[in-house]
Formats: C-alpha cells, sequence, structure tokens
C-alpha cells in the first residue's frame, strides 16, 4: 500500500495542499509552433531522429514533420492535446481516423517525402513493419509525444497522453504504440502498454522496432 501524502509537519496532506494535476487540452491552429517546437526538441539524441532523417537539415525536416503531421494534420482532426504553454505534447491516431481534408492531403503528400528525403522508403517499410503488433479492431495510435526537457518528471508526460487514455477505458478500445529505444518501452510499460511485438528496422536492420499495446482499462 501507498503511504499516503502527508503535510509539511507530517500530518496528512489536504487536498488544496496537492500538487494540481497538469492542466491539458486539444490543441489549436496557434499552437502548431510551439507544440512543433517542443515535440523536435524533446529527443535531441533519440537514435530513431538520426536514423530517419537525412544528414543536411536534419533539424529542419524534423520540425517539419511535427509541424505538418502533429500540428496540421493533428490540429485539424482534433487529435493533438498540449500542456499549457505546449511544453508537452501527444499527437494520436483515432480509431476510424478519416481521411484529411483534400488541401491537408496535399500539404502531406508533398511535404512528407521531402522531409524523409532518401529514407522515406526505408522509413514507410519500417512504419508497416511496426504495424504487424497493432491490434485488429478499432484502437488508438500514438504517432509521437515529447516534453520539454527543463518540465520532464513532473508528471506532464502521462498527463498529455491521458485524455486519450481515459477515452479508450470508457470506450473499450486499446492503446498502441511503436517505441523505438528500451527507456521508452519502460515509460510505456509504466502506462499500462504491454510490448506485443520486436522486431528490426526494414532493409538495415539497424534498430529495435517494439510494438506496444495498452488493453482498454489498463
Amino acid at each position: 500500500m501507498n503511504p499516503r501524502p502527508r503535510g509539511p509537519r507530517g500530518g496528512i496532506a489536504l487536498v488544496s495542499e496537492l500538487p494540481p494535476a497538469p492542466a491539458v487540452r486539444l490543441a489549436q491552429r496557434s499552437d502548431v509552433p510551439r507544440l512543433a517546437a517542443t515535440l523536435a526538441a524533446a529527443y535531441p539524441d533519440y537514435r530513431w531522429t538520426s536514423w530517419a532523417f537525412p544528414d543536411d537539415g536534419r533539424a529542419q525536416r524534423l520540425h517539419r514533420w511535427h509541424e505538418v503531421l502533429a500540428g496540421l494534420a493533428g490540429v485539424d482532426a482534433g487529435t493533438t492535446w498540449v500542456s499549457e504553454g505546449c511544453t508537452a505534447v501527444a499527437t494520436w491516431e483515432a480509431p476510424g481516423d478519416p481521411a484529411p481534408a483534400a488541401d491537408m492531403q496535399a500539404v502531406l503528400d508533398r511535404d512528407l517525402p521531402k522531409v524523409f528525403g532518401g529514407r522515406h522508403r526505408v522509413v514507410q517499410a519500417s512504419d508497416r513493419i511496426a504495424a504487424g503488433g497493432r491490434p485488429d479492431g478499432p484502437h488508438w495510435w500514438l504517432r509521437a509525444a515529447g516534453v520539454r526537457a527543463s518540465v520532464r518528471r513532473q508528471g506532464l508526460g502521462a498527463a498529455v497522453l491521458r485524455p486519450v487514455l481515459e477515452r479508450c477505458d470508457a470506450d473499450g478500445v486499446p492503446a498502441a504504440l511503436a517505441a523505438y529505444t528500451s527507456g521508452v518501452v519502460r515509460w510505456a510499460e509504466s502506462l499500462g502498454f504491454v510490448v506485443s511485438a520486436s522486431e528490426r528496422t526494414a532493409v538495415d536492420h539497424e534498430l529495435p522496432v517494439w510494438t506496444l499495446v495498452r488493453p482498454a482499462g489498463g
């Protein structure tokens, strides 16, 4: 059993003394620059980033990828959540996600091949490998999540995922994600995800790829 939280003099802490839960909301168009910057800065040494994006202009490519997918497309679909100040971000693909509007699809078709350059085909092939461990039925798929280094270990990563995980529990559907490091696997497992598949990236087999699923109800 976990001990009850205690106040500064050893007594039981009042609710008013406990830190408030981090505020999380759906992202808006005005948030796109900040949320893209947060996701781009969240994992400066993430191995997937250096594997997926060409060396030339990598930072700009990474920012544009998040700007388009998590920002423009995610905001339009209502599937991107942010903390106040956009210091934490999570963007999802919803079950039965409708096709983007024609103008948004045109942006995706134009920009995504550009940001990955010569790596586009191998990234797509690796995405298909990760998809092999996804649930067969309707589920939420975590496209990206990140927290600014300056505010880590404050519960923001879990908080920004909470709206969708609570919805999954209410609707009786699972959530799933792909991870490319054991650290991300451990973090996801702490939120109730379990590994459903373990593979390697396509063609070069350079990186491990784990698919994790969180059953409805955690």
